[in-house]
């Protein structure tokens, strides 16, 4: 009564290979420029942008790292290939980026006590490059950021950075017009709370992946509304949905039928429901003739899986 369908899953979307090795090529050679003007014209504000970029790069590394794993097929003692790493790669990431803020944060506040003399013009020039290179790399994973935490995350800290580089232009000018010194570490900090807003948010979605909860956009009870509503269905339990990886949902419930499984259409059409009404891409459905507490199977579990 059991019975198997499988289709190959990738570890994220396919088609962003070449957007990883564009976008690690531009911003590493980037991050070497500003961090270079940064120091020669005393900008913190081009010193701190220039390591938070750094941080990204390895961060971009580690997503196209855990896209490349997550496309190996399962074997004997990984059953689920290596789709895991991309939630592992999402906590690395995020966990980079709070070492980056610790260290900018660091630096801006000594800055504040003790400024220096920079470079306006320098600040405008070299962020403004800036602006153009994390702006044509976020345009390279938004196609991408609503399916996969990795790319939504490349995506999000590309927009950030056009956005922060901004801001220095603008801090650059101030200095320009005002002579201020203050402006320059200040933006530092405006920096590290506009950045640790975003790391905030991938670091809450990446741990609450790792403790396998329920996936965002699945709700569980109408997940359980829909299998009590399968034909024959008395009730449900011991239901648990988790992340297989940052873009697939996997299922296994206990389905109590008291006239018995149907057979393997029904198992095939439960499998297919879940798969496009909640994306949930493994289903492993047990049935059982008796009362909830009992497990009494009337066959053999049956697993089914669907694939886009």
């Amino acid at each position: 009564m059991g019975a198997t369908h499988d289709h190959a899953h990738s570890g994220a979307p396919r088609g962003f290979g070449q957007a990883f090795a564009i976008g690690v090529a531009l911003n590493l050679a980037f991050v070497l420029i500003e961090a270079g003007f940064g120091l020669w014209s005393g900008s913190m504000a081009l010193v701190a942008d220039a390591a938070h970029n750094l941080s990204d790069v390895l961060g971009l590394l580690v997503a196209w790292g855990a896209a490349v794993m997550g496309a190996r097929p399962a074997s004997a003692r990984f059953t689920y290939g290596y789709k895991s790493s991309s939630i592992l790669a999402a906590l690395a990431n995020a966990g980079m980026l709070l070492v980056a803020l610790g260290v900018i944060l660091l630096e801006a506040t000594n800055r504040l006590f003790d400024p220096a003399p920079v470079q306006g013009w320098t600040m405008i020039a070299v962020a403004g490059v800036g602006i153009v290179v994390n702006g044509a790399t976020a345009m390279l994973f938004a196609r991408g950021r609503h399916s996969d935490l990795n790319i939504r995350g490349a995506f999000l800290h590309m927009a950030a950075d056009a956005l922060v580089s901004l801001g220095v232009v603008v801090a650059g000018a101030a200095i320009l017009v005002t002579g201020a010194l203050w402006i320059d570490p200040v933006t530092s900090l405006v920096i590290v709370a506009v950045i640790g807003w975003g790391t905030w948010g991938l670091l809450r979605d990446s741990v609450k992946m790792g403790l396998l909860a329920v996936p965002d956009g699945i709700d569980e009870s109408a997940v359980r509304g829909c299998l009590a509503g399968l034909p024959g269905v008395a009730s449900v339990h011991d239901l648990h949905i988790w992340p297989v990886s940052t873009t697939e949902a996997a299922l296994t419930a206990h389905l109590v039928m008291p006239d018995g499984c149907p057979g393997d259409a029904f198992l095939y059409e439960a499998a297919h429901t879940l798969e496009h009404r909640f994306h949930i891409g493994h289903a492993t459905l047990q049935v059982e003739t008796g009362h909830a507490g009992d497990c009494v199977d009337c066959g053999p579990s049956g697993e089914v899986r669907h694939g886009h």
